[in-house]
């Protein structure tokens, strides 16, 4: 249902992306991402990583990094996909928010929200 390929958005050594290899339906769960959970209070150790433009915010006290290809999806502020942690399975579950056509790549808001058009962390200065 989906592949890593070379992405057109992103530049550099590890330009990836997450393309769908059919045709996928708007709400079709795509993949199950499990996560790597760390307390928020060692992340400060993770900041002196190339892992933090990765770590994505997993409750009130934890952060995670995704294992699968949870972090290998690039960043639109219009998403054709959209995530929800499942706190259950320790997973970040990623869906269609739209029909998406074989060959597309899926992306997803980093912001968590599809509407939130506030810049992104790593952009703000």
């Amino acid at each position: 249902m989906i592949e890593i390929k070379t992405s057109p958005l992103s530049d550099g050594e590890f330009n990836r992306g997450v393309f769908a290899t059919r045709d996928i339906k708007k709400g079709e769960l795509m993949h199950e991402a499990p996560v790597l959970p760390y307390p928020n209070e060692q992340h400060k150790h993770i900041e002196k990583t190339a892992l933090d433009d990765y770590a994505f915010e997993y409750g009130i006290n934890h952060s995670a990094i995704l294992l699968g290809y949870g972090m290998l999806f690039n960043h639109s502020y219009e998403p054709n996909a959209i995530y929800e942690i499942n706190f259950d399975n320790h997973t970040f579950d990623f869906y269609a928010y739209k029909d998406i056509k074989a060959g597309e790549e899926i992306l997803i808001n980093y912001n968590g929200d599809v509407d939130d058009k506030e810049p992104l962390w790593f952009n703000k200065e």
